[in-house]
């Protein structure tokens, strides 16, 4: 029995924006990006009092998912950051980020402050019902009653972290933030459980692929997700079979290895492709083998295919594998290590890969040494100049948009989490905010955003961020002053005139924009400034952006590297 000198003020109650900022606290997440709102305020006086807590103020709420996506794609497998936003305009600007995050497999926590509890289905201000954010996160939670608020937390991290990881949406009525009711709590369960392989179904890959004579790899996402990339490589050497990686598994083997050959992408060379068709036997692994990453399955993978991925609806999703596996890429790989003896292909996989590396160089060596002098710089000569300025152990992000596929072929990756780029959702303006949340996830090492001038302008904004957070990163900003991999088709297939989706007449002055925004920055247009520019930059003590002015008729990589030579 209680007395009335027994009962616990209610002061002593946190709020529920404290409990949930504590249950965050509690599972390691510990960095929210956002925009603050008169709705968000209970959790943002959280977590201004918490000195382990950081909130990260963008400038659109576009920006906050993909810088969330940055933090974690840079950082070990589960590890997440969480972003908060306002009803309505503020969550479905969010959406592009989140969709970007779930086709990548990436976790992150979406907390989305909504509409009052009773307010919610008829039609208040900034509302938009619930179920509109279903199809672009691994799982929306609604929170129903103030006293599930730090349960819902707990679910949604468990289920981010579950493989597949993904993003997962929690709507809190904004009514409950400021209330104080006790938290139901919840038992701790590890979401980190591993999908181990079928033994019998290992047996049987592994004769597959040790039985072939010339096998090859193609290693996707996954492998960065399960922190697989040293049992790619182990299980590569004792194939001795080349690897190919997709859009998300670049730089899950470092690309100066002997065995890596390259990235299967919309610039894949011919010289790639033919290695892929040519091959007797192939292993996808923590790859869905997805449209963009194969041209519409257009590109020809052996019978002898097995197919390694989380997904099983994946499995004969665009070729037939004449073994699944729904399992763990790191388990996977190294349970078919162990199954192969160390007796190798009777082809070289060294010898192959170098034969596919060697031809994408000469190819991109014969269109720079085909340019005058004078004419302007291209994307492919630019961004080996800013990958001889760049340390290897640097983080790079690069936007979506024409030259990224530039990047992808020249712009070589040496670690899994080194490199960060979107995957099959491909959305423009990603490069700055996922730097900004490298940065922050990494604070210790350089980080280096690629962009064209078209993905830059989705997100121009978020030089302000960098400013104004004191983020330490580095711009390197191709300005073509246009949608050149856009006009080049309108031109190519649909006789408009070239540069028609360009602004020549009103170019873009980007080195003004940055120092207006209290950003460092100059402008190149000499090849050998390049290098010297992108060391200045990176050795200020804040953000500073290089504008690389290049050449908006340079040849799309898609077209060049498939060219008849």
């Amino acid at each position: 029995m209680t007395t009335d000198d027994d009962a616990v003020p209610a002061a002593a109650t946190p709020t529920v924006g404290e409990a949930v900022v504590d249950r965050m606290l509690d599972h390691g997440i510990d960095t929210v990006f956002g925009i603050p709102g008169k709705q968000t305020l209970p959790m943002n006086r959280a977590l201004a009092d918490r000195p382990s807590a950081r909130f990260v103020v963008a400038r659109h709420e576009t920006a906050v998912s993909h810088q969330a996506w940055g933090y974690a794609e840079t950082r070990e497998p589960g590890t997440m950051a969480a972003t908060v936003v306002i009803p309505g305009p503020g969550d479905m600007n969010a959406m592009n980020g989140l969709k970007n995050a779930l086709n990548d497999t990436t976790p992150l926590l979406h907390v989305a402050v909504e509409t009052e509890h009773e307010v919610r289905g008829g039609d208040g201000i900034h509302e938009t019902p619930p179920d509109t954010y279903d199809n672009v996160v691994k799982e929306n939670i609604l929170v129903e009653n103030a006293e599930g608020a730090a349960a819902a937390i707990d679910a949604a991290i468990r289920t981010a972290r579950e493989q597949p990881q993904g993003p997962v949406r929690v709507g809190i009525p904004k009514d409950f933030l400021a209330s104080r009711v006790e938290q139901a709590e919840v038992a701790p369960v590890d979401p980190r459980t591993q999908q181990r392989p079928d033994e019998d179904a290992v047996r049987e890959a592994a004769a597959v692929l040790a039985g072939a004579n010339e096998p090859v790899i193609v290693a996707g996402g996954g492998v960065r997700r399960a922190g697989a990339s040293d049992e790619l490589v182990a299980f590569a050497e004792r194939l001795d079979a080349p690897v190919v990686t997709t859009y998300k598994g670049k730089g899950t083997i470092p690309e100066d290895h002997p065995l890596s050959a390259g990235v299967l992408c919309g610039a894949s060379s011919t010289e790639l492709r033919d290695l892929l068709a040519r091959s007797d036997a192939a292993l996808a692994v923590g790859s869905d083998l997805d449209a963009v990453a194969t041209g519409h399955w257009s590109v020809d993978l052996p019978d002898d295919l097995v197919h390694v991925t989380l997904g099983a609806d994946d499995i004969g999703e665009g070729y037939e594998p004449a073994v699944g596996l729904v399992a763990d890429a790191r388990l996977t790989l190294d349970a078919l290590r162990e199954s192969i003896s160390e007796d190798p292909s009777a082809a070289s996989g060294s010898e192959r890969a170098a034969s596919v590396r060697a031809a994408d160089r000469a190819r991109i060596d014969r269109l720079l040494d085909s340019r005058e002098g004078d004419e302007p710089l291209t994307s492919p000569g630019t961004l080996r100049r800013v990958r001889d300025a760049v340390p290897e152990e640097a983080i790079v992000t690069a936007d979506a948009g024409g030259f990224r596929l530039w990047t992808l072929v020249t712009f070589a990756a040496f670690g899994p989490q080194s490199y960060v780029n979107p995957g099959s959702w491909a959305t423009m303006g990603t490069g700055v905010p996922s730097a900004i949340g490298a940065k922050l996830a990494n604070p210790d090492q350089d980080v280096v955003a690629l962009a064209g001038d078209g993905g830059l302008m989705m997100c121009i904004h978020e030089l302000h961020t960098l400013a104004a957070e004191d983020v330490d990163v580095t711009v390197v900003a191709l300005n073509n002053d246009d949608y050149a991999i856009i006009s080049e088709e309108a031109d190519r297939t649909y006789g408009f005139d070239p540069g028609t989706y360009g602004w020549a007449d009103t170019g873009l002055d980007l080195v003004a924009i940055a120092e207006g925004m209290d950003v460092d920055a100059e402008r190149v247009t000499d090849g050998d400034a390049v290098g010297p520019a992108v060391e200045r930059a990176m050795a200020v003590d804040g953000p500073a952006l290089v504008e690389v002015i290049t050449d908006p008729q340079e040849p799309q990589a898609s077209e060049w590297m498939t060219r008849e030579l």
